[in-house]
């Protein structure tokens, strides 16, 4: 197995010939892969990849790579191609110049890899992490609070930062994702590669670090310009998913087996004479049929399920999972509503319990019966 330490430079002539050596050193505490650092050098014009040249008659396993000046992604881009292609990397780390990711953490990283994670992130907002102590108060508050907001927005929790660059991912990932990638410039590709890696089902994992301020050097803190850019990103990738992804779907089959269950409950009800409450589970009984087919072939035909026993299973097991929504939630509402306001307004109860109903059966759906798995 090879890792391959990437880091990109655009005038880092004070940082390179020190951030050199110590990754080195931190390569000393792994036993069970070959080690390499490979520059990817933006043409920086005060010798950055000069001084590169000159360590590489030091250290046989380090390399550099010149590009134009084309951002963040682009660098990233081309050194980890550079890495699969030419290096034969199985794992690269994103990791920067200038001290702000502690190189020590490099062996954590690769721990988390042998676990069977396929993407380890940097993160400096959980325990045993921070963020620089010598920060002004307004970038702290950019930092933690654009990392909770993107947090909010995804609606993904368990990744505590999502715009930090340090970084280690399987080949796997990057072959994957690589074409996706070009769309991202900027601080925007760490946001959207890890969102891509996650839709995709690649396992996530995080170590905590310490960030340090860079003592060396200009800061290249993002400006309004490239935030605003990030959080644009971040609102409309999240309403795509909503809109067009599985949730879109959802309510859309949803609504089929929504009118399904009303047209057989208002019959049963105005026509018939019959109780609400039985009207309606007659009604979720055809509906949850009608529900479970469309979402199989189209909302979740990703994980669709294939075979006659494992459809009858999932079929009875779908029933199960169902009934304990329309039952407690629906026809309880029905059922309470009816009791303390009269059967008059059935209907009224019957809307508002699906409403209900319907965060708790995608929430079950996309947990147990079409359990996303891993994209290897």
């Amino acid at each position: 197995m090879k890792a391959i330490v990437i880091i990109p430079t655009y005038n880092e002539k004070g940082n390179i010939e020190r951030i050199i050596p110590a990754v080195e050193e931190a390569f000393k505490e792994i036993k069970n892969y070959e080690t390499g650092i490979l520059i990817a050098d933006d043409s920086s014009p005060d010798g950055t990849g000069e001084i590169v040249k000159g360590l590489m008659k030091k250290y046989d396993n380090l390399y550099l790579l010149v590009g134009q000046k084309n951002g963040l992604g682009a660098a990233y881009l081309r050194g980890m191609d550079y890495a699969v292609n030419e290096l034969n990397a199985d794992v690269m780390f994103e990791m920067d110049a200038d001290f702000f990711h502690d190189p020590k953490k490099i062996p954590d990283f690769l721990k988390k890899i042998d676990e069977g994670n396929d993407f380890v992130i940097g993160t400096r907002y959980s325990a045993g992490g921070s963020i620089p102590s010598n920060w002004g108060i307004h970038r702290k508050i950019m930092s933690i609070w654009g990392n909770l907001f993107i947090r909010i927005i995804l609606m993904r929790f368990s990744i505590h930062d999502w715009t930090g660059g340090y970084r280690a991912i399987r080949k796997e990932v990057f072959l994957k994702e690589k074409e996706k990638l070009t769309a991202f410039s900027g601080y925007t590709f760490q946001v959207g590669s890890l969102l891509n890696a996650v839709r995709d089902g690649f396992k996530i994992a995080e170590v905590p670090f310490h960030a340090t301020d860079r003592t060396m050097g200009k800061s290249k803190i993002p400006g309004i310009e490239t935030i605003i850019k990030t959080l644009y990103f971040v609102i409309t990738a999240r309403i795509k998913e909503l809109v067009f992804g599985p949730f879109g779907k959802f309510l859309v089959v949803g609504g089929l087996g929504f009118v399904l269950q009303a047209v057989i409950l208002r019959v049963m009800v105005d026509i018939f004479n019959i109780d609400p409450t039985i009207s309606n589970l007659t009604g979720a009984v055809v509906a949850i049929f009608s529900n479970f087919n469309f979402n199989n072939l189209w909302t979740f035909k990703t994980e669709k399920i294939n075979g006659v026993l494992q459809y009858v299973w999932k079929l009875l097991n779908f029933y199960a999972t169902s009934a304990i929504g329309v039952i407690i939630i629906q026809t309880g509402i029905i059922f309470l509503g009816d009791t303390l306001f009269g059967k008059k307004y059935y209907f009224l109860y019957f809307i508002f319990g699906t409403a209900i109903l319907l965060i708790y059966n995608f929430t079950v759906y996309r947990l147990i019966s079409w359990r996303k798995k891993p994209s290897k």
